[in-house]
């Protein structure tokens, strides 16, 4: 199957989110000629970024499988390729990465001839012994095992746990389920960037009770809370558009998702915090990085995967 068989609802629910981008541009230039003193760049900035983010998504999705497949694999090389430009590492490693880069075609490999088995222990058993036994050879051991765990630790986060959106998009449609895994991705990535915006929403609104000062001092109680309520809540809407899902289990994907996706916001807040860094990159203006727009997909990504896995396939 060389070509994505898009279903109508998929292609419906990708002209809603133009739709959502043209209401949004038109807010923006409502509060810019309603108040033009107030700075509204940065709000300018990620709409616009958003445009070129959704556009390019949207074709990699109409486009053949595997365009949509080196789509999703150049996501997961700028994610660890600003992973390694922002942590400390050590010179003699630099041979080393050269297997860690060569681990995201092979990866995206698996997923693409649908060999699930090799997909899910490629990173997590054979990465995971095949690194130190390359650093080793080196013999540098210095720092070994900070450095061994920082590389093993990027590959399952920005390799790994990415991939698990490409493995969606291969699974099958069934007679019950036409949307198929193009429906199951569109689902996944709208609702866990839906819930980044909700919880900032929320949390700019009401927040007033910290969550976790020292990690992530913006975040609040409030926030979380409204944004796990606001994707559950589209969750119900969607789910009978793009996935399976029963009533009862669309629920439990929107407590997932958002719950996961809140995690994985947090804890690369943790990692960019610890390196003294506030965004991971600039190549998405007034978002920060490819990291900055990623970091919750690495928790809900592969957790929804699982999910769906083990009820429908």
């Amino acid at each position: 199957m060389n070509y994505l068989s898009v279903d109508n609802n998929v292609l419906v629910s990708l002209l809603g989110l133009f739709g959502l981008l043209i209401l949004s541009s038109l807010i923006t230039a409502l509060l810019i000629k309603i108040n033009p003193e107030k700075n509204y760049t940065e709000l300018s900035q990620r709409i616009k970024s958003w445009w070129v983010m959704v556009t390019i998504f949207t074709l990699a999705m109409l486009l053949s499988r595997n365009v949509s497949l080196v789509f999703f694999g150049l996501i997961s090389f700028l994610a660890i390729k600003e992973y390694l430009s922002i942590i400390p590492t050590r010179r003699a490693d630099r041979r080393v990465l050269f297997w860690v880069y060569m681990a995201i075609p092979l990866q995206y490999y698996w997923v693409s001839i649908e060999w699930y088995g090799m997909f899910i222990i490629f990173i997590p058993v054979y990465m995971f012994l095949f690194l130190p036994m390359r650093m080793v050879i080196i013999g540098e051991t210095k720092d070994f095992l900070r450095a061994v765990g920082t590389l093993h630790w990027g590959l399952m986060t920005m390799v790994f746990s990415i991939s698990h959106v490409a493995f969606l998009l291969v699974l099958q449609p069934t007679e019950k389920f036409a949307a198929g895994g193009a429906g199951l991705v569109l689902f996944l990535i709208f609702l866990t960037q839906f819930n980044d915006v909700a919880q900032f929403v929320w949390g700019k609104m009401l927040g007033k009770h910290k969550i976790i000062p020292k990690v992530s001092p913006n975040k609040t109680w409030e926030g979380f809370l409204g944004g796990v309520f606001t994707t559950t809540l589209f969750s119900v809407m969607l789910s009978g558009v793009l996935t399976p899902l029963s009533l009862k289990l669309s629920i439990i994907a929107g407590l997932l998702i958002s719950t996961a996706g809140f995690i994985g916001d947090v804890t690369i807040s943790a990692l960019k915090r610890d390196i003294g860094v506030k965004d991971s990159g600039s190549l998405l203006p007034g978002h920060g990085g490819i990291l900055d727009r990623v970091d919750s997909l690495t928790y809900s990504a592969p957790l929804f995967f699982h999910f769906i896995y083990y009820f429908y396939y």
